[in-house]
């Protein structure tokens, strides 16, 4: 078969196709006016946490729709069609770390009363440059590695399903996501986002179906996928580029999870070890995922949202990585192409074309409107993760950085800022499309994981050592955190310098900057920045208990007066918030003396939520009485034995899994 003809692009225009993408945007849309209706959005606490009053379901759901964007569907398969099963082990390790979340961390914030984690660190430790750091890195992070690799993931899926242009296509997709985010708030995404995963489940689940029914089962896959070779290179270009056969034959190791520690391509030692730091960090500290957790009405609803989030987590590895690995045995030439010419046609990169395994089952297998459900599925995929950086962007910039601008910002300004920075990052993430276009080398699971080993282990061994170890002090915590970045930073510019290179065209970067492998790294990363840590803090004055109270596990059920580090900044915030109330209740006045010409506006402050007046702010006898009323973490001893008899129950199914596939 001639390669144009084998890879010519299935555009979804029939009836079937359309009115089922169709009737999955007016169900999102319709989802996301109910809940914006139903919640308060005009306070902080509603618009950023829901009003603290989400039950388990939306917190799981929204859990896993949060992480599972359309990177993981192009990144899981695509890794999956290149290497095999390995790359399930990132999935497979969650189950343990939300657990950790739920049970351990998540306690501590919500004794501790904080909306974000630059927050919990500006108590714990006093001072605005830890937590200015970790709002900055955060900030990068969400703009370079997650939007980044959301919208290519995205963009490969439109280029090989529907032949739209890519700029109309994502500038849709990323204005319908900012609507719903700008006007809804925590609470509408949470909603829309329990609906988008039932959308990826189920989509996913029936291209499961036709994947294995397509290859003849699942023996049948194990005994075909060592035979996936593209007939290309074999017939005639090996010669013209001396292609070793390493690069187009699949891995000998391709079915087991742990792999040998020198030469496998995830050695199982950073498997278990390197994968759970970088996972610590996404899962507990991240304000994506730990904000959903904060938006719970009670303890229990976060463990029981966790363990939701963990048993679906248990689904990528049939629903994404074996059918990357059956789209590469149904269409070896052109998901395991190795010839640059031969892949540049292709999908238009000349290091590989894996990261097309996915899109390529749903265009070539799926009949019509299957088809479109699982455009769908890709498009509920993508938009849930964009609308959770979005949200949780808003959050980090409005709370810790512009409240540090203006302290004096009250709950309007607040709100409105929050908003324009959604605008301002759909604005980035549309600027940033040529940059993700042109830096598509290598496997994109890969990436994402190698850019988070050289910068989140630091943030990870801080937050660790903040909520187990008492004696941590701001100092430590802060040369850890800038030792650890220096560290990661002299790994990953010459990685970035030099490029990663590919099985065809070998990196020239130095053995000795970049020999180690990223998971060894990240371990060996966590564990320096960790020793800096205590060795700072142990040189330094410890910090006293009564300003602990309710900060650290140990003292998390503590009821002592605590006296927070930042009480100083917090009174002057509220005393300039005050002056500014009073010299805002003329302005209101003349407002609704000009009644007529504010009416635009006050119609864009309704939809978005936002009212033209705001609750007084507190007087001090009224901070003073809510500072004594202590965050309940307590549990119903019943429920608490259900959610902990179900955490034991996925700890043996995740090992009984992990057995069997090592």
């Amino acid at each position: 078969m001639d390669n144009s003809t084998a890879t010519t692009k299935v555009t979804i225009n029939n009836p079937a196709d359309i009115a089922v993408i169709v009737c999955y945007f007016l169900c999102v849309i319709a989802v996301g006016l109910w809940s914006m209706f139903r919640t308060n959005r005009g306070t902080v606490g509603g618009y950023f946490l829901a009003g603290r009053s989400m039950v388990w379901w939306p917190v799981g759901a929204s859990l896993f729709a949060s992480n599972i964007g359309s990177g993981h569907f192009v990144g899981l398969a695509g890794t999956g069609a290149a290497s095999g099963i390995a790359v399930g082990g990132f999935e497979w390790n969650a189950l343990f770390i939300v657990l950790l979340l739920g049970w351990l961390f998540v306690p501590v914030y919500l004794t501790a009363g904080v909306i974000t984690m630059p927050q919990y660190l500006k108590k714990r430790f006093g001072g605005g440059r830890i937590s200015l750091y970790l709002t900055v890195i955060s900030l990068f992070l969400y703009i370079f590695t997650k939007i980044s690799v959301d919208m290519f993931s995205g963009a490969v899926f439109i280029q090989q399903a529907l032949g739209w242009n890519i700029y109309v296509s994502v500038i849709a997709l990323l204005s319908i996501t900012a609507l719903y985010t700008v006007t809804g708030g925590l609470a509408a995404l949470m909603y829309t986002d329990t609906v988008q995963t039932f959308v990826i489940i189920g989509g996913a689940f029936v291209l499961m179906g036709f994947a294995f029914y397509e290859v003849g089962g699942y023996s049948a896959l194990l005994e075909k996928y060592s035979a996936a070779l593209p007939s290309l290179t074999l017939s005639r270009e090996p010669d013209l580029y001396n292609i070793s056969q390493a690069c187009f034959t699949p891995r000998s190791d391709a079915l087991h999870l742990l792999r040998d520690p020198f030469t496998g391509d995830l050695p199982w030692p950073g498997v278990l070890l390197g994968i759970a730091i970088v996972g610590s960090w996404y899962w507990c500290t991240d304000q994506v995922i730990v904000q959903r957790c904060l938006a719970a009405r009670s303890l229990t609803h976060v463990k029981a949202g966790c363990l939701l989030c963990g048993y679906l987590k248990l689904l990528p590895m049939f629903l994404m990585v074996f059918p990357g690995m059956i789209s590469r045995v149904l269409y070896p030439d052109e998901v395991a192409c190795v010839v640059p010419e031969e892949c540049k046609k292709i999908c238009d990169t000349e290091v590989g074309c894996s990261n097309i395994a996915y899109p390529k089952l749903v265009v070539s297998i799926m009949p019509n409107g299957l088809r479109g459900l699982m455009l769908a599925v890709m498009l509920a995929a993508l938009m849930s993760s964009l609308a959770s950086i979005f949200n949780s962007s808003s959050t980090l910039f409005t709370m810790d950085l512009w409240t540090r601008l203006r302290p004096q910002a009250r709950d309007r300004e607040l709100m409105i800022v929050g908003r324009v920075w959604v605008l301002c990052i759909v604005s980035i993430s549309i600027a940033w499309i040529p940059v993700v276009q042109a830096a598509q080398s290598g496997q994109l699971f890969d990436y994402i994981q190698s850019i988070t080993s050289y910068l989140a282990p630091p943030i990870a061994a801080v937050f660790f050592l903040a909520v187990f170890v008492k004696r941590v002090n701001e100092p430590g915590a802060f040369w850890g955190m800038v030792g650890g970045l220096c560290m990661g930073l002299s790994r990953m510019v010459p990685e970035f310098v030099f490029g990663t290179g590919s099985c065809l065209f070998p990196s020239n970067c130095p053995t000795l900057l970049c020999g180690v492998h990223y998971l060894y790294f990240a371990v060996l990363l966590f564990l320096c920045s960790a020793a800096l840590v205590l060795i700072v803090s142990y040189c330094t004055p410890p910090i006293p208990d009564r300003n602990l109270y309710r900060l650290v596990f140990s003292l998390r059920h503590s009821t002592e007066a605590r006296e927070d580090l930042d009480q100083e900044e917090e009174e002057r915030g509220r005393k300039a918030r005050r002056q500014a109330a009073e010299k805002g209740r003329d302005e209101e006045v003349d407002e609704k003396e000009e009644g007529g010409s504010r009416s635009l506006c006050g119609l864009i402050g309704w939809f978005c939520g936002i009212g033209s007046t705001q609750a007084p702010e507190p007087t001090e006898e009224e901070v003073a009485k809510a500072s004594k009323q202590l965050p309940d973490i307590h549990e119903d001893p019943i429920w608490q034995q259900v959610v902990n008899i179900n955490a034991i129950i996925m700890m043996v199914v995740a090992v009984f899994l992990w057995g069997y596939y090592a």
